[in-house]
C-alpha cells in the first residue's frame, strides 16, 4: 500500500473548500504507486485525484511537474490536469504535506500489453515529446548517467547478496555505458516513467497518461529504451520484438526517428535497464522490512540488461 500519511475528514473538506468542486462524498486511498500519498477523492461534481507528496520529491522540483501536466494538457495530451484553488494556486499544503488535486482520468492500465497497447503508447510519447516543446523551465534527469555510479555505490557489496558477483558486473557495465553515452541526441521534455501502470486504456484506445514525477529535459531516444524495456519483455524476460515493431511505428507515425537516434539505441536500452536495475537494487537492500511498500525485484533488470548487453544492432528491436 503506498498510502504514507492519512488524512483527517475535517482536515480534508477544508483542503477541498478551497477547490470550486462542491461537496466531499468520499476519499479513499490508492494502493498503488511508490512515491507519494494518492486519493481518489469524488465530489458531488465527480471524482479527482489528491496527491501527497511524500519525503521522496523534491518540493523544489513540484512547479516543474504540475506546469508540465498543466502544459501538455493544453496541448492536447491525455493527461492529468492540475486544479486550482479559488486564489489561484496549483500547490497547496494538507496533513504537513505539499499536496494538489488533478483531474480524474477514466481507464485501466494493461496488465497483459498486447502490440495494439504498444502502438497507442509509441504514438502518444512522440505526441508528448513535441508537446513539451517550449515548456519553459528545465529540469535536468536527477537519475540520469551521471547519478548511476553513486547508486551502484550506495548499495556497495550488499549488491552480491542479490547475486554472486553482480557488484563487480555492474561496475564494469557502468564503466562501458559511461565511455559509450551518446550526448548530442535530439533532447526535450521526456516522461521517463513511462511504465504500463502509467498508462490508462479504455478497451484498446489509451485514455490516459500520468505519474509524471520524474519528468525531465533529456533525449527522446532515451524515453523510448524506457519504454522497450517496459513494455516489450515477456514474464520469462523474453524480447518480444512483434511488440518493440508496433511501439517504433506509432512513436514514428508521430515523429520521425533520426539516424543518430535509431543506432544509439542499443546502449540506450542497456543504460535504461541499468537505470532501474540500480534504483530497484537500493530499494531492496535499504527498504525496511515493515514499509508501506514491497520494493520490485531488481532481478527483472539484471536479465534485461543482459539482452541489451549482447545486442549490436538496432534491428533486434524492431527498426527495419
Amino acid at each position: 500500500m503506498a498510502v504514507y500519511t492519512e488524512i483527517d475528514d475535517d482536515a480534508l473538506v477544508a483542503f477541498m473548500a478551497a477547490y470550486d468542486v462542491g461537496e466531499v462524498l468520499s476519499c479513499k486511498g490508492i494502493a498503488e504507486g511508490i512515491e507519494n500519498s494518492n486519493f481518489i477523492v469524488t465530489t458531488s461534481t465527480g471524482p479527482y485525484i489528491l496527491t501527497l507528496y511524500e519525503k521522496r520529491v523534491a518540493i523544489k522540483d513540484l512547479p516543474f511537474f504540475l506546469g508540465l501536466m498543466d502544459h501538455l494538457a493544453a496541448a492536447g495530451l491525455p493527461c492529468p490536469v492540475p486544479l486550482r484553488t479559488q486564489a489561484g494556486e496549483t500547490l497547496s499544503e494538507l496533513a504537513d504535506r505539499p499536496a494538489a488535486l488533478v483531474t480524474f482520468l477514466a481507464g485501466m492500465w494493461p496488465r497483459r500489453p498486447e502490440p495494439a497497447h504498444c502502438r497507442g503508447v509509441g504514438e502518444t510519447l512522440a505526441a508528448l515529446h513535441l508537446a513539451g516543446e517550449g515548456f519553459p523551465i528545465r529540469r535536468p534527469n536527477a537519475l540520469g548517467p551521471d547519478a548511476w555510479p553513486a547508486l551502484l555505490q550506495a548499495s556497495g557489496r550488499d549488491a552480491d547478496t542479490v547475486l554472486p558477483g553482480l557488484f563487480r558486473k555492474l561496475s564494469a557495465s557502468l564503466d562501458r555505458l559511461t565511455t559509450a553515452w551518446p550526448t548530442d541526441l535530439p533532447s526535450g521534455v521526456i516522461h521517463a516513467d513511462l511504465f504500463p501502470d502509467n498508462v490508462f486504456f479504455r478497451q484498446d484506445r489509451l485514455s490516459g497518461v500520468i505519474d509524471f514525477y520524474f519528468a525531465c529535459n533529456d533525449a527522446f531516444a532515451y524515453d523510448i529504451a524506457i519504454c522497450l524495456n517496459a513494455w516489450c519483455f515477456e514474464p520469462d524476460m523474453s524480447f518480444n520484438v512483434t511488440k518493440a515493431r508496433r511501439f517504433l511505428k506509432g512513436y514514428q507515425s508521430v515523429r520521425t526517428l533520426s539516424e543518430a537516434e535509431v543506432m544509439a539505441m542499443p546502449i540506450l536500452c542497456e543504460g535504461a535497464s541499468m537505470r532501474f536495475l540500480l534504483t530497484r537494487l537500493y530499494d531492496w537492500l535499504h527498504t525496511p522490512e515493515d514499509a508501506f511498500v514491497t520494493p520490485k525485484d531488481p532481478g527483472e533488470y539484471i536479465k534485461k540488461l543482459d539482452f541489451h548487453a549482447n545486442v549490436k544492432e538496432p534491428q533486434a528491436y524492431g527498426f527495419d
